[in-house]
């Protein structure tokens, strides 16, 4: 009997130190999370692995990750893949359906959007750079040149029409005309100019504003009648640009953001405990299988032992 239980003491005491030992050993790998010191002098081991080497460790993922898990080739592969530049194209065609049936009025929808302090910045500021470019166009004197040319040309015209039956009439009127036209079309257009100049500014901000109150009240499904050509457009014209940005912009946005440094700065940001329980979460599986491998190579070489 005690021959027996000698062929099992060998192969459980090994199993039994196989487990604790790399049980201890996966432990060792975070803890401790700091420098531990008996009498003044430093305990060899202390900190852990992973703690006193995170600096290092996070450079090189933030490297690795960088380099050969979100580079640019990836990186544009996956953002221009043809499916999800369909869903963009389906985010957009849902969007604009749903918009077809919106009884909600304009200023109401981008309300979800922007506060009411915000709607009403963007429209003044809208309004007014729209004004000073309109008033900027009025207020070239080509355009009181051509409005009185216009108008001079259409009342030749009448006087021509009204006069066309009176014999011996025409001719004279054409020797009139030529002699008025010019000095009637350069005086009109001095005055229409003077017009333009004092009161334009004041009609077209307030024709502005007057429209964008309107514009604002209309309900989002009247906006939308008959527009699926436009939304066509509009949709090729977003994924267009998308292309674009992507292709011609993420080098640039890539340099800018630095991924590696950024993953290397939240690596070391990171608390220990966090750090450790993140990859437990991970790897919960692996490492106990780890421990349990050494509890069955400790429990071979107990029953190796055993035998020889």
């Amino acid at each position: 009997m005690m021959l027996e239980w000698s062929y099992l003491v060998g192969p459980l005491v090994g199993g039994v130190i196989g487990y604790i030992t790399n049980d201890v050993a996966i432990r060792m790998l975070f803890r401790p999370h700091q420098p531990k010191y008996l009498f003044g002098v430093h305990i060899p081991l202390t900190p852990g692995i992973i703690p006193k080497e995170r600096y290092r460790i996070a450079e090189a993922v933030g490297q690795t990750i960088s380099e050969h898990l979100m580079n640019q080739e990836v990186l544009e592969r996956t953002l221009l893949s043809p499916e999800l530049i369909g869903r963009i194209a389906g985010t957009i065609d849902r969007f604009a359906a749903a918009q077809r049936t919106n009884e909600e009025t304009l200023e109401q929808f981008i309300r979800h959007y922007l506060t009411r302090q915000e709607l009403e910045s963007m429209r003044g500021q809208v309004e007014t750079d729209l004004t000073k470019m309109l008033y900027k166009k009025l207020s070239d004197e080509s355009v009181g040149t051509k409005i009185s040319h216009k108008i001079m040309e259409k009342v030749l015209e009448k006087m021509q029409s009204g006069m066309a039956g009176v014999v011996g009439s025409t001719l004279g009127l054409n020797q009139m005309a030529e002699l008025v036209a010019e000095p009637a079309e350069h005086l009109m257009a001095k005055h229409i100019n003077e017009l333009i100049s004092q009161h334009s500014e004041q009609m077209v901000s307030h024709l502005l504003k007057s429209e964008s109150e309107k514009l604002m009240q209309v309900p989002m499904c009247q906006l939308m009648e008959d527009r699926e050509q436009q939304v066509e457009q509009l949709k090729e014209t977003a994924i267009a640009l998308y292309r674009t940005i992507i292709t011609e912009r993420l080098p640039r946005i890539l340099n800018a953001l630095n991924i590696s440094k950024m993953i290397e700065n939240r690596i070391n940001e990171m608390d220990m405990n966090d750090t450790e329980r993140i990859v437990h979460q991970v790897m919960d599986k692996e490492l106990k299988a780890v421990i349990w491998f050494g509890a069955l190579l400790g429990c071979l070489i107990g029953i190796i032992n055993t035998i020889f």
